[in-house]
């Protein structure tokens, strides 16, 4: 049986129509499953909508709607989405599904049962979009520190989760597993966050009624949070299929936002820990875009509309920019100028013109055949150009543990400009010139077109679309797997089709 590889996206809070940070995020996790499926890994891919609390049914109430149908309709527009950005996941979690208020219930119970829930009463700072209370010290000028919106002052009986009494056993965790939380200087920030001690976490609301009901009390709903946080084992078959979550519990790895990883890094180990199971493998923290320099908001027109900039782009040119454009765990600025230069380079004139060039070549001298041809020709330019692929494999695996998505990239077009040098360099129109199309000819091709397929697979996570058309024109399958990427595997006699240029370049 395969191994099972279980990645997530956090599901995302149905307030408003997906934009580039959702983006952002679920591309990146469609780049990890759609990789560990090429490495053979059983993937189980989850992302989904966050639908309940305070904020949701309050939009509701303004758009003269009923909670359910509010985010029935934002659902739908995620889901709508990820079909337009090829986005492979395997489920699809909704908080407002049977399944999820099962798990949820089962839960609860299992850490009341453990003496970590108890009654009491809470009143503090709180910010309705968070869904979080503050306290005066953690205020940023009287208002939200993570959002910077008002706070309102609120008192209510609540439900608490015993959260302070897992401070030591969180920093052992932190200390005996160094890629818990990633990157590392998101995991240097959550130390400091928990080493200061932490309050027990108010778990339920008793003031609106959108959310769980906590079993045996009805007048209070679930903590939006720690009905959120679980969606993760219900997906995985909590509550319900036994031999299933088994099998795909603990997730591998936990994709989210910089300003969520205290919620995944803090309280949902935590809760795990209260409850005897096994705790996720690693919680990544990604940064957050703007927008030429300013965070990104209707009010000021920047936001960038996912679905022109795929439609203008095309979705598999986009998906390469998000991934390319900034290190994974960084903030980024996106600007339109970066996006033409990106594209037009790497695409455009780098990989795009080596195939099409290349093509249109062995259409001239050879009716699109690619015969005979030295595999390991051992010429100067023929070692050089296969020293850069060279380990590759394993640096590209290296990069991926870590989720290094633009690393992955500049391996790959670190040798799609090898190959162009080569082809510069070894002039095979210059050998059929003289001597026609012979095994020289044909060798200089070949390696072309080797590096070319090798690059199609290695792309084929981010740009799966435009991977299968490269490897077609090249006569081999367009579903390729990990095992495939080694040097001479490209079959001769073969065929290239040219076809049409798989980039346009962009110029306004």
């Amino acid at each position: 049986m395969a191994k099972f590889f279980y990645i997530t996206t956090p599901i995302y809070y149905v307030n408003d129509k997906p934009h580039i940070g959702h983006a952002y995020t679920t591309v990146a996790c469609d780049v990890l499953a759609r990789f560990r499926r090429l490495q053979g890994l059983d993937v189980f891919f989850l992302t989904g909508t966050d639908e309940h609390g305070k904020k949701i049914q309050k939009a509701a109430e303004e758009n003269l709607a009923d909670p359910k149908s509010y985010v029935d309709r934002f659902a739908r527009i995620f889901q709508d989405a990820w079909l337009a950005l090829n986005i492979s996941n395997d489920d699809f979690i909704r908080t407002t599904q049977d399944r999820h208020y099962k798990a949820v219930a089962k839960f609860w119970q299992i850490v009341k049962n453990n003496g970590d829930i108890y009654k009491g009463k809470y009143s503090g700072w709180y910010c309705v979009p968070c869904e979080t209370f503050f306290s005066d010290e953690q205020l940023v000028n009287g208002k939200c520190p993570d959002c910077g919106r008002e706070v309102e002052w609120m008192e209510e009986e609540s439900y608490f989760f015993r959260l302070s009494k897992y401070t030591q056993p969180l920093l052992d965790l932190y200390n005996d597993k160094k890629n818990f939380v990633m990157p590392d200087f998101r995991r240097n920030e959550v130390i400091q966050f928990v080493s200061q001690g932490l309050k027990d976490l108010s778990i339920s609301r008793s003031k609106f009624s959108w959310g769980i009901k906590v079993p045996d009390d009805p007048k209070h709903v679930i903590y939006v949070w720690f009905d959120a946080l679980l969606n993760y084992l219900t997906a995985a078959g909590f509550a319900e299929d036994e031999e299933r979550f088994k099998r795909i519990w603990p997730a591998d790895v936990h994709v989210v936002g910089k300003e969520i990883v205290r919620f995944h890094a803090i309280i949902w180990p935590a809760m795990l820990m209260s409850a005897n199971l096994p705790l996720p493998k690693m919680v990544f923290g990604h940064g957050w875009w703007t927008m030429e320099g300013e965070k990104m908001s209707k009010s000021k027109g920047n936001v960038v509309d996912i679905w022109a900039l795929s439609k203008e782009v095309g979705v598999d040119p986009m998906r390469y920019f998000l991934m390319k454009a900034v290190p994974f765990g960084q903030d980024g600025d996106f600007s339109y100028k970066n996006l033409k230069e990106i594209l037009n380079s790497d695409l455009a004139n780098d990989f795009g013109n080596l195939l099409n060039r290349t093509a249109s070549m062995i259409e001239r001298y050879n009716n699109s055949m690619l015969t005979e041809a030295d595999k390991f020709f051992d010429g100067e330019n023929y070692v050089k150009l296969r020293a850069i692929f060279d380990g590759m494999k394993e640096r590209i695996e290296k990069y991926y543990d870590n989720l290094s998505f633009s690393f992955v990239l500049e391996e790959i077009m670190t040798l799609v400009k090898g190959a162009n040098k080569f082809l510069d360099e070894t002039a095979p129109w210059r050998c059929f010139k003289e001597n026609g199309f012979n095994t020289q000819v044909a060798s200089a091709f070949y390696h072309v077109f080797e590096v070319i397929r090798l690059c199609a697979i290695a792309l084929y996570p981010f740009m799966p679309s435009i991977s299968s058309d490269v490897l077609k024109r090249l006569s081999v399958k367009d579903n390729p797997s990990w095992s495939e990427f080694e040097w001479g595997l490209l079959p001769l006699p073969c065929r290239i089709e040219k076809g049409e240029p798989i980039f346009k370049r962009l110029e306004n």
